[in-house]
């Protein structure tokens, strides 16, 4: 365990968007400094982190000038910025957000002596055949099969990752790989149809319209039947806040372990809204079929033996939550 030896200010990565912006909040109830890098300006970043004291919010091409000039007063790098969106199609933009940066970042982090904790994916265990387990040797990441570029960017740098520390070069004192699950919450409405069920369905619902969820478009799966492991954002929060204050290092899933439907999705919401169900069908677009995941499941087993102390809100608990503070940010 090593605990954070320099005080100063937390760098959130992608801090006025989705986790991130989650992250910075209650670093700083928590009475963290925040510094936030992310591309998410305006309207969408003033909501997203209101009431959050932000020291700096820098655009992403100053970081490298900002760490070689203030680097000394960083005392955690939490990288939760990259392109996310699974249909993503430029490779050089893709290396540059989510390769490359990663890189430079732990390379500072580990010359700087400070934790680093990044953002991994699901998406790295592709369809899933292989199964959910976090295993962290070159033999386990090299079986994966990504079945989009996001995954891949993703499985490149754990696979760097591992390769560094196999190596004996220089490290992070502490750092962390977090597999996200399919993490729903509030604060995602910019990311459009890149955001979880949950986001797009409260707004739908409200307004009286009808739950649409995709037909499945394989035999062993009932329309809605596809499976997730539906994670609320606050969980991933709660992990961590533990990571910085544990000093705990390796690669994590984080997910709750059990796979829900969609049907028990779009249920969740109707209920949190108190409206009666009305669900509809619609196909699958061509271009989502030959990347669709159709059973995610975390397997949280090394998560708890590093005694991770918090349980993970159910589905419907965190669905209610999400709903309930929803409402008040569009009341």
């Amino acid at each position: 365990m090593t605990p954070r030896a320099n005080r100063g200010a937390i760098l959130v990565t992608g801090g006025a968007g989705f986790i991130g912006s989650h992250a910075a909040r209650a670093l700083a109830q928590g009475g963290e400094r925040i510094i936030i890098c992310d591309p998410v300006t305006g309207p969408v970043a003033a909501r997203n982190l209101s009431g959050v004291p932000v020291e700096a919010h820098l655009q992403p091409h100053v970081l490298a000038g900002f760490l070689d000039a203030e680097g000394a007063h960083v005392s955690a790098i939490i990288h939760m910025g990259a392109i996310s969106a699974t249909t993503e199609t430029n490779v050089a933009r893709i290396i540059a957000n989510n390769i490359t940066l990663s890189q430079t970042l732990w390379t500072f982090a580990a010359n700087a002596r400070v934790p680093f904790i990044y953002a991994s994916s699901a998406a790295t265990y592709g369809s899933g055949a292989l199964g959910f387990d976090d295993a962290f040797d070159a033999q386990a990441l090299a079986r994966l099969r990504p079945l989009n570029i996001y995954g891949w960017s993703k499985l490149v740098f754990d696979r760097w990752v591992e390769a560094e520390l196999r190596a004996g070069r220089a490290a992070p004192p502490q750092w962390a790989g977090l597999r996200f699950f399919n993490v729903y919450g509030t604060h995602e409405e910019h990311k459009g149809p890149q955001s979880s069920v949950v986001s797009q369905l409260l707004p739908r619902l409200a307004r009286g319209e009808a739950a649409r969820l995709f037909r499945s478009h394989h035999p062993g799966y009932a329309d809605g039947g596809q499976l997730r492991d539906f994670v609320y954002v606050g969980d991933c929060v709660r992990v961590i806040a533990w990571l910085l204050s544990s000093g705990a290092s390796g690669l994590f899933n984080v997910g709750t372990g059990q796979a829900r439907s969609f049907l028990d999705l779009a249920r969740a919401c109707f209920a949190a809204l108190g409206l009666p169900e009305k669900i509809e069908f619609i196909d699958m677009p061509e271009a989502l079929r030959a990347q669709y995941q159709y059973f995610t499941q975390a397997n949280v087993a090394r998560l708890k033996a590093a005694s991770f102390p918090h349980r993970m809100t159910s589905l419907e608990d965190g669905v209610a939550e999400c709903a309930r503070d929803w409402r008040k940010e569009n009341s």
